[in-house]
């Protein structure tokens, strides 16, 4: 549970909510195929559960702020740089935007290169 103050009280936001928040706001950027599972604990989950729609996405709060860690796969022959920029400033903006989150960092971290 993530939780801020403002002027109405204290509100707490689930982390199941902004992980599929982050997971479909990246997937949607041009040249990603995918969001790939990330440490033991997400790798236990996608075994038991298969349709794991937050794999590759991890949270950590940092004062009223979020740390936003992504390990994904792209799409061979794009240019991974204009995939990550695009990547850091679309979550960002949805997170700022829907669900009024302020954040510190978004990481990119690019595991996989396929070809399509």
């Amino acid at each position: 549970m993530i939780k801020y103050k403002n002027h109405l009280g204290t509100i707490g936001l689930s982390t199941a909510y902004l992980r599929q928040l982050i997971s479909s706001t990246a997937e949607s950027c041009f040249g990603v195929a995918g969001m790939n599972v990330y440490g033991a604990k997400q790798g236990v989950i996608a075994v038991l559960r298969k349709e794991n729609t937050t794999k590759g996405v991890i949270i950590r709060q940092d004062g009223d702020q979020l740390v936003v860690d992504l390990h994904i796969t792209v799409n061979y022959g794009i240019n991974v740089g204009a995939i990550v920029e695009s990547i850091i400033h679309k979550v960002t903006y949805v997170l700022q935007e829907q669900a009024n989150v302020k954040v510190k960092s978004v990481n990119v971290f690019i595991d996989e290169m396929i070809n399509v």
